[in-house]
C-alpha cells in the first residue's frame, strides 16, 4: 500500500493529501491518455538528492509534445516543483510522481478544448523488486503479450495507457509464480520488462535493446550505459533474442523503481551461477555509490533538496 505523506502539489500549489482528487468524468481515466514520470530521491551522505531531475521532467515533456499536450507550467517550474513537494513533506527518501492528465471539461476522443493538469506526489517507496532481489536476483519468464509496435503506441511517449500492456504482462508473471516478466516485439526479439530496461553480459560484453525496438529511454538505461563506458566495458546496442538471454552470462534491469535489479533465471533457465554476476555487481555499486553521495558525482545527476 502507498504510504501517505503530507501534501501533493496540484496545479501550482500544495494541497493536504486526502484533498488531492479529480471528478469522475475525468478525461484520462476514461481514455489512458496522459504522460507522467518515475523519478527518485535518496538520502546519502551529503543530504538527500533527487537523481537526474532535470532529465526527468525534459522526458516529461518529451512524452507531452508527442502526443499533443501542452502542460501549463515551464521546465524550471516543475523542477521547483519537485523540490517544494519533496520539502513540504519531509521526504528524506522514496518516490516522485509528476502526472500530466486531460482532465474534467470535455468527453469523447477529441477532446481539445479540455484542460492540461498536472500533478506531482510523493512517497517512501523501497526497491521496487524487494531487496532480496537487488542482492540476489530475480526469477523472471518471457510474457506471452507482446510490447508495442512503434506505429500503433508511440513508444517514445510515457504514456499512462501503454501501461496496461504493462500490468497483464506483469500479472501473468506474478501469477505462474515468477517476479517478473520480459517482454517481446512483434518479431520475436527481446524489448524490455513491463516497467524496466534490460540488459544482458556475453563474453565480456554488456549488450540491451537498441532505442529502434519499442523500448522507453530510460534515464537509468543511460546511467548505466555511461558508467559501463567509464569502465571500458564495450557496449553494444543491438536486437537479441530470447534463447541469447538464455545463455547470458549475466543479465540485469534497469529503472527509476527497480533501481539495477540481477536477473537470476528465465522460464526456468538459470543465469550464469545463479546469482549476481560481477559485472552486473560492479555497476550496481557504481549506481548506489553515486545516488548515496558516496563518490563525487562527476556527472552532475544529483540535485539536493
Amino acid at each position: 500500500m502507498i504510504k501517505e505523506t503530507s501534501f501533493i502539489w496540484m496545479d501550482g500549489k500544495l494541497v493536504p493529501w486526502q484533498d488531492a482528487t479529480v471528478h469522475v468524468l475525468t478525461h484520462t481515466l476514461h481514455y489512458g491518455l496522459g504522460v507522467f514520470e518515475g523519478i527518485r530521491c535518496y538520502k546519502g551522505e551529503i543530504n538527500t538528492a533527487v537523481f537526474r531531475l532535470r532529465e526527468h521532467v525534459d522526458r516529461l515533456f518529451s512524452s507531452a509534445k508527442i502526443v499533443q499536450m501542452n502542460i501549463p507550467f515551464s521546465h524550471k517550474e516543475v523542477e521547483g516543483a519537485v523540490l517544494e513537494t519533496v520539502r513540504a513533506n519531509k521526504l528524506e527518501e522514496g518516490y516522485i510522481r509528476p502526472l500530466a492528465y486531460i482532465g474534467y471539461g470535455e468527453m469523447g476522443l477529441y477532446a481539445k478544448e479540455a484542460p492540461i493538469n498536472l500533478s506531482i506526489a510523493v512517497w517512501p517507496w523501497g526497491t521496487y523488486l524487494g531487496e532480496e532481489g537487488i542482492r540476489k536476483g530475480i526469477r523472471v519468464c518471457v510474457s506471452s503479450f507482446s510490447r508495442h509496435h512503434v506505429n500503433i503506441s508511440l513508444t517514445r511517449a510515457k504514456v499512462t495507457g501503454h501501461y496496461v500492456n504493462s500490468q497483464l504482462a506483469k500479472r501473468e508473471a506474478k501469477e505462474a509464480g515468477f517476479d517478473e516478466a520480459v517482454l517481446l516485439d512483434t518479431e520475436g526479439f527481446i524489448t524490455e520488462g513491463p516497467g524496466e530496461n534490460i540488459f544482458i553480459v556475453r563474453n565480456g560484453i554488456l549488450q540491451t535493446t537498441p532505442m529502434t525496438s519499442s523500448v522507453l529511454c530510460g534515464i537509468t538505461r543511460d546511467a548505466i550505459i555511461r558508467l559501463a563506458q567509464e569502465k571500458k566495458v564495450q557496449v553494444v546496442e543491438a536486437r537479441f533474442t530470447r534463447d541469447d538471454l538464455y545463455i547470458a552470462d549475466e543479465a540485469f534491469f534497469t529503472g527509476t523503481a527497480a533501481e539495477v535489479t540481477p536477473i537470476r533465471e528465465v522460464d526456468g533457465r538459470t543465469i550464469g551461477e545463479g546469482r549476481p554476476g560481477p559485472m552486473t555487481q560492479q555497476l550496481q555499486k557504481n549506481f548506489f555509490d553515486i545516488v548515496r553521495n558516496k563518490v563525487e558525482d562527476t556527472h552532475h545527476w544529483l540535485t539536493f533538496v
